[in-house]
């Protein structure tokens, strides 16, 4: 019985949080790509102190034993299971209170009031987010206040 592709999405989630939960890892982002025989379902995970390949195999073998017992996608496709990498995304609010601190990469959805000429791109250091608003500094040393919902991508910002 195959499900619908966003009813896929979260019950990977869960299957990820659940055998990762002994291990602090977390399902950062599950994408469903492709179509007829080129589908594959690509997850990212995370810790605190970092991915490594055992905890990648460790959740594809749990994903895969699930989703093959309760049958729930039809036909052929490829599993990836990896890290989200060193600039990861972010999009939950607890994903911009545990990178306060860090170099960060928004794009938004139109220009802040009072910031049009800096456009849709700001950079600059997580300050966090407090009741679905993300405190970012810029490296002018201003504090910029955006909504969670006017923030169509953000990601961390590797430096050296």
């Amino acid at each position: 019985m195959a499900v619908e592709k966003s009813e896929l999405i979260g019950k990977v989630t869960e299957i990820v949080e659940h055998a990762g939960r002994r291990d602090g890892i977390e399902a950062v982002e599950v994408q469903w790509l492709g179509g007829g025989k080129s589908r594959v379902l690509r997850i990212f995970i995370d810790k605190p102190d970092g991915v490594t390949h055992g905890d990648c195999e460790n959740i594809s073998r749990s994903v895969d034993a699930v989703l093959d017992t309760e049958d729930l996608v039809e036909g052929a496709y490829t599993l990836e299971v990896s890290s989200p990498g060193v600039e990861r995304k972010l999009s939950r609010p607890a994903d911009f209170e545990r990178f306060a601190g860090q170099p960060v990469k928004l794009v938004l959805r139109q220009p802040l009031d009072g910031f049009e000429k800096r456009g849709k791109l700001l950079e600059g250091t997580l300050s966090g987010c407090h009741e679905g608003v993300v405190s970012v500094s810029s490296q002018a040393g201003e504090t910029v206040q955006i909504p969670l919902d006017q923030i169509e991508r953000a990601n961390l910002k590797f430096t050296w």
